[in-house]
């Protein structure tokens, strides 16, 4: 029986009360120059501004890649279910940090690109794609042959089959997965200040440097980004309460 309206939210302030309580018990305990954001805030929007835009690309290219991939994975030739899963191992097992390097400092060099928001969002984009891709395909493994069968048996075309059978069983089972590795792209984006790319996390490295105030440069880091993956999170929920109902 799920709780009224009223007793939730009166809890959920209650949560939020205990939460403020024990921060400021902890803050209250040392002098900081929270001074720092106000003076270095146009740095912190443009730099937060630059993370949506970068996360919010790389969003839309790795869903796209991880959607190719899964179906090259799949594929009945040899070859390009090969190619694809090469892809996806060394991806998947190599660190996105050695990944950034890689393609910034030997791959756009031998390819001539000398933008390197390019290059990240690019290098963003396929490391998340290789995840997006197995995540896809489990889903997609997770519908029973018996049900693909059936959808044959009526007459069904293979592209019919996944828009009417497929994705809407195993969407259930793909989106909490989904929306996890989506919310790491949002946070895997900070390593991209590695290659001078004003981000967020770029930002608070310089305003750091500049004012010697590290804590208080690197907590809003933590609350821009909540910013940003809390929607990911309820959109997620919201989405998953929606196909069960209709299932």
């Amino acid at each position: 029986m799920k709780p009224s309206i009223w007793i939730a939210a009166l809890n959920l302030a209650l949560a939020f009360t205990l939460l403020g309580l024990l921060f400021f018990a902890v803050f209250s305990t040392q002098v900081y120059q929270w001074d720092v954001l106000t003076a270095y805030r146009s740095v912190f929007l443009k730099g937060w501004v630059t993370t949506l835009a970068i996360s919010a690309t790389s969003l839309g290219l790795s869903l796209l890649i991880g959607l190719i991939a899964c179906f090259l994975r799949r594929s009945k030739i040899l070859l390009l279910r090969y190619c694809a899963q090469i892809y996806i191992e060394i991806i998947r097992g190599t660190p996105l940090l050695v990944q950034l390097l890689f393609f910034f400092y030997v791959v756009a060099v031998a390819l001539n690109i000398e933008n390197r928001y390019f290059v990240g969002v690019m290098t963003l984009s396929l490391f998340s794609g290789a995840y997006i891709a197995e995540i896809i395909r489990s889903g997609i493994d997770s519908v029973r042959s018996t049900i693909l069968e059936s959808g044959e048996a009526i007459g069904l075309s293979p592209w019919q089959s996944y828009r009417f059978v497929i994705f809407p069983i195993s969407i259930r089972q793909i989106l909490p997965p989904l929306a996890g590795q989506f919310a790491s792209i949002i946070k895997d984006s900070s390593l991209l200040s590695i290659l001078g790319i004003s981000e967020f996390t770029y930002a608070a490295q310089q305003v750091s440097s500049a004012s010697y105030s590290t804590l208080e440069c690197y907590f809003p880091l933590a609350i821009g980004y909540l910013i940003l993956t809390l929607p990911i999170s309820l959109i997620s929920k919201y989405l998953e309460k929606k196909n069960r109902h209709e299932a």
